[in-house]
């Protein structure tokens, strides 16, 4: 066999034209130091803040201080098997979950895996969990009310969509009680939830999911869950977390509403990393990045203008304080930050009134804009004769001899105050805590006694369902009290007292 020179060479040649020479750089570095939930990591030259780094044993980590010699990094999950003088390699990619339709219904940690064993979530879509907040141009006052359901908020410290209300207690006063009836009284109302649980017991949220399971509320709400037994990083994530899923559906033209339950724990789980990370510690051992902290979170809460699509993003941030003391550090910095309080007193809640919101403290700053005209009309008098109400009780404790419009005004109080007192889990329609409010405003319930208001109000509102529909349906229509409706719930008011009255005697 006779092998030609040309040929070898036209062979080599076209091989040569083929041959594509790849070169993959990865950016990596070596531990040099570990423990904590915290890595200390040499050479990531070109490394971002907030970087996704890749650690041994599909372990991810976060970059949060770039510093001259190295970067200092959280672990996003069990720093088991992990050792000083591992490769850790850059993603390129910052931290970022999943986001879509998908979730709706699923409970997930802070990085959007499902823990609830129901299989995998099946989307394509991401999105990074710091976003900047929409600018002044991007939005749109706040105007439209988002209903909670609650007789004593709706009426008093109105929350609009879009608003930032903080709900804050000491423990154990029905604060995430409240964010839960708020969540539930979304149903029907086209609105998607979502509620951020940080560093809560595993039990508490199995709990919550049960409730908001059993009452159908799961078809419209995700879950965010960084319990107390997970790494500070984790809680610190879920709350952005949480707010990049619910921006995707505000981008989308609809109305969100988040629950962060609760911030106090969040500025402990940062204050636990930053320390770790050997950032210098300010007042009460928080870092001094602990305003922005909570800053950039709750300012990603917005009603975008109607270029944008006119989606909305409600936050209900919740701070637990020690004794009523408000004007500690973190309560007086999320105050500062949010669209008004909602003030839940232990004193009250122990003597019975629940939802334990104190009237005088608590303030909504959108105010009646986040109103309809017909709440607005009922519950113009309600703070001021609530504020009265307690001056006056607590004047009568030393004198016994009042006078006849003194005494009229603490009988009218009690009144008011049982009207506001509700049972949990048990949201109302609007129209409903209209019509209640106002009879209890406009004096028709002074002749039935305070201990009989309850179960009056119950009875009265089932009497409106089944002989006077026609009163909810009109105020639901026309948004405003006119001579009509009035006239017709003056006369529901009076029939259905003579039968209630009798029904006592």
């Amino acid at each position: 066999m006779h092998i030609k020179p040309g040929e070898i060479t036209s062979i080599i040649k076209k091989e040569l034209e083929r041959y594509e020479n790849h070169i993959n750089t990865i950016d990596s570095g070596t531990i040099i130091q570990i423990g904590d939930g915290i890595a200390r990591v040499y050479g990531l030259d070109e490394c971002l803040e907030g970087e996704l780094l890749e650690f041994p044993n599909d372990v991810y980590g976060m970059a949060l201080n770039l510093e001259q010699d190295n970067v200092g990094c959280v672990l996003l999950g069990s720093e088991e098997g992990i050792r000083e003088g591992d490769i850790v390699k850059r993603t390129g990619r910052v931290v970022e979950v999943p986001v879509g339709d998908e979730l709706i219904g699923r409970v997930v940690d802070s990085l959007g895996q499902p823990v609830d064993g129901k299989g995998p979530i099946m989307t394509e879509k991401y999105s990074p969990v710091e976003v900047e907040a929409p600018g002044v141009i991007e939005r749109q006052s706040v105007k439209e009310p988002l209903q909670t359901g609650i007789k004593a908020i709706d009426s008093m410290i109105p929350i609009g969509k879009g608003q930032r209300e903080l709900i804050i207690g000491d423990r154990q006063t029905g604060k995430t009680a409240l964010a839960i009836d708020a969540i539930l009284n979304q149903k029907g109302k086209d609105v998607i939830c979502i509620y951020v649980a940080i560093g809560q017991k595993q039990s508490t949220v199995a709990h919550i999911v049960n409730t908001l399971g059993e009452m159908g509320a799961m078809d419209y709400t995700i879950v965010v869950a960084a319990t107390a037994s997970q790494s500070a990083p984790l809680q610190y994530l879920a709350p952005f977390a949480g707010c990049s899923m619910g921006e995707y559906f505000m981008h989308q033209g609809k109305d969100v509403l988040i629950v962060y339950d609760d911030l106090s724990k969040h500025a402990v789980a940062y204050r636990a990393m930053s320390l770790l990370l050997k950032r210098p510690p300010g007042r009460e051992a928080y870092p001094g990045d602990v305003f922005y902290l909570h800053s950039r979170l709750l300012e990603r809460a917005a009603k975008l203008s109607e270029k944008l699509g006119g989606g909305s993003l409600t936050a209900l941030p919740i701070i637990e304080t020690l004794a009523g003391d408000v004007t500690a550090y973190i309560p007086t910095n999320v105050i500062s930050i949010t669209d008004g309080q909602i003030f839940l007193e232990a004193e009250l809640f122990y003597s019975g009134q629940r939802p334990a919101v104190n009237a005088g403290i608590s303030v909504s700053r959108v105010g009646g804009s986040a109103q309809t005209k017909a709440m607005k009309q009922v519950a113009a008098t309600l703070r001021l004769e609530l504020a009265q109400y307690r001056e006056l009780a607590n004047f009568s404790q030393f004198g016994s001899d009042l006078d006849k419009e003194t005494v009229k005004r603490l009988e009218k109080g009690k009144r008011l105050i049982e009207i506001l007192k509700q049972d949990q889990y048990v949201p109302m329609d609007v129209e409903k805590q209209i019509v209640i409010l106002y009879a209890g405003v406009n004096n028709f319930l002074m002749d039935i006694p305070v201990n009989k208001i309850k179960s009056f109000e119950k009875s009265f509102l089932e009497y409106i369902d089944t002989h006077y529909r026609e009163i909810t349906k009109s105020i639901n229509e026309k948004k405003s009290l006119d001579d009509e409706i009035k006239s017709k719930l003056n006369e529901a008011i009076d029939e259905y007292k003579k039968i209630f009255l009798a029904e006592l005697s």
